[in-house]
């Protein structure tokens, strides 16, 4: 899969081979990132959507392959330019993630102090900034993770992730074990900070409410590499047999139809 050089991308994925010993999960996988955009990585029970996303963000390193991060190798780089870097982006793992010995603020807190050695006071400052712009109330900085409910401890996770002020975010599975409302107000939190803040988003999701209400761009992982990338119409097209059972299944209609597409055959439609 070519890369557009007319487009700007801020990440990069050319050749990627991961593995395990001998289990190779992506091999000669393309994928571009466009700069402020919501891309939506979508694919089978073990196709490596999380694991792509480790690579992408230099916890799982490629058996082969680059990954360019704004333009630069950042396998390449030295351990003190990877960390550099590194503060460009911003991680919500699955569930959040956080550190159950620490309050939410000081879960947020923690990359401010790690990598900008900021004074305590303005750290707990941006801290609550960060917790109030991720839709969570004032009160919930001084609660532990296991004090909260689970939209609430993503929200949290989606605070801390937003820490340094990143270009990027990468969110994996935002939505999973959400009640449908819980979830679509998270939807509307991401495309509202994508809009306000100029983010670009780079998230792992099964949940086909989330791709319909958020992604500009989706990208469907199968055969150990990108089968399919472009709007969910373009997509759609695809006479792929996993990309026709996906959206085309049961639940998949009933999400297009919720958002008003025809899910009718071809012969059917007037």
């Amino acid at each position: 899969m070519a890369v557009d050089r007319t487009m700007e991308y801020v990440i990069e994925v050319e050749g990627l081979r991961t593995q395990f010993g001998d289990n190779i999960i992506h091999d000669n996988l393309d994928l571009a990132v466009r700069r402020n955009e919501i891309l939506g990585v979508v694919g089978g029970s073990g196709t490596g959507k999380s694991v792509l996303m480790r690579a992408i963000i230099g916890l799982k390193r490629p058996s082969a392959g680059t990954v360019r991060i704004f333009g630069e190798d950042f396998y390449a780089k030295t351990q003190q330019e990877q960390i550099e870097t590194e503060r460009r982006w911003g991680v919500m793992f699955q569930g959040g993630a956080l550190f159950s010995s620490l309050t939410v603020a000081q879960n947020v807190m923690a990359p401010i102090r790690e990598h900008l050695k900021l004074p305590h006071e303005l750290a707990a400052d941006i801290a609550a900034m960060k917790i109030s712009m991720s839709g969570l109330p004032p009160d919930a900085g001084a609660k532990y993770p296991s004090e909260l409910s689970g939209g609430m401890n993503k929200r949290a996770g989606l605070a801390r992730a937003l820490a340094l002020d990143p270009e990027i975010v990468f969110l994996d599975e935002p939505t999973a074990g959400l009640d449908p409302i819980g979830a679509e107000n998270f939807d509307r939190l991401i495309v509202n900070l994508k809009n306000s803040l100029g983010l670009t988003v780079f998230m792992v999701t099964h949940d086909l409410d989330t791709l319909h209400a958020t992604c500009d761009r989706v990208a469907v992982l199968a055969e150990k590499r990108v089968i399919a990338i472009g709007t969910l119409d373009e997509v759609r097209r695809s006479d792929h047999p996993w990309i026709q059972e996906y959206f085309s299944g049961p639940r998949g209609r009933a999400a297009l139809t919720a958002k008003g597409y025809d899910t009718r055959p071809p012969a059917e439609k007037g």
